[in-house]
């Protein structure tokens, strides 16, 4: 289940034939607005893992080269790695599974991005 994640689906993932364009604002403001709303760690991670998904999946397909998209979706990782840290054991394992997709699917971009999912997905198994 996605919380409002097609909420924020189009900015991460664009129709670049109609010149659609990405935006990490517009698509970080789902996650930002359900946490101040409600605020649930699961529904937040769930958020979260969306969007690394999505905006792996997107510079995947497309071959988009942004180094400000990149440095996002780095950061959302990480508070997606913490987020899921909150979450009881039993609770990460689907969403752990996806965030290792993006993170292996990130390998395929260059600028050290799945090195640096690497060693941030280490340190939380490292922790948990």
């Amino acid at each position: 289940m996605r919380p409002a994640g097609s909420l924020n689906d189009r900015w991460l993932w664009p129709y670049v034939f109609k010149n659609q364009d990405t935006s990490v604002a517009r698509a970080k403001k789902a996650a930002s607005d359900y946490k101040k709303a409600i605020g649930h760690p699961e529904g937040l991670a769930e958020l979260m893992v969306f969007y690394c998904g999505r905006a792996t999946g997107f510079c995947n397909d497309v071959g988009l080269q942004d180094e400000g998209y990149f440095d996002a979706l780095v950061r959302i990782f990480d508070q997606a790695l913490k987020t899921l840290g909150m979450l009881p054991a039993g609770r990460r394992s689907g969403q752990l599974s996806r965030l290792n997709a993006a993170r292996r699917i990130s390998h395929n971009f260059g600028f050290g991005i799945g090195d640096d999912m690497d060693g941030m997905l280490a340190e939380f198994r490292s922790d948990a």
